[in-house]
């Protein structure tokens, strides 16, 4: 099983990431890992990326995936997925990309097996409050309202479970667990 966690920045991603792969020992493919420093460099001056800053760190992610599917192995990527055609990059790769019409695109599966997207969704209030708070991250807190104007919230055709982030983050891990109907390692 793959679980691509989505959302904005600031919205847990990479802790529940970490303590899910650490709970059920699954590797975790981090999405800020997979950017190249324009990218970094770009948004650590509060500049916005384009769809075009996006699409070749997407197709990373998308190889990373496609790696652990065909080695049948479980694992856990962390990318914000905040577009139906990022989601739909990291599920299909460039052919999402090439397919010459938007009929064509909409044909694509929005999921496949044993591919899950789990959205931590929450208010714009908490999830600033988070970036202020954070220290050492490049993303900065004002330019959390371009994360949300971009942001949309993937469809049930996806395989998306949608998870309030109001929640203890130990009590998020379990739910998760619970919904996927996953096992820790003993």
């Amino acid at each position: 099983m793959i679980v691509i966690i989505m959302g904005v920045s600031g919205c847990g991603k990479s802790t529940l990431g970490t303590l899910l792969s650490e709970k059920l020992g699954w590797p975790l493919y981090e999405g800020d890992d997979f950017h190249p420093p324009e990218n970094i460099d770009k948004m650590a001056r509060g500049e916005a990326l384009t769809d075009q800053d996006r699409f070749p760190w997407l197709h990373k992610l998308h190889q990373a995936t496609v790696k652990a599917r065909r080695s049948s192995s479980d694992a856990i990527v962390v990318c914000s997925a905040l577009k139906r055609l990022y989601r739909q990059i990291l599920l299909h790769g460039s052919q999402a990309l090439t397919s010459s019409s938007c009929a064509e695109r909409e044909a694509l599966p929005p999921s496949l097996p044993g591919v899950y997207f789990l959205f931590l969704n929450g208010d714009y209030e908490l999830i600033h409050q988070r970036m202020v708070a954070r220290s050492g991250h490049y993303m900065r807190a004002d330019m959390l309202q371009s994360q949300l104007s971009a942001l949309e919230p993937p469809g049930a055709e996806e395989r998306a479970l949608t998870v309030d982030i109001r929640k203890d983050i130990g009590d998020i891990v379990t739910e998760v667990v619970n919904l996927l109907g996953l096992r820790a390692p003993p």
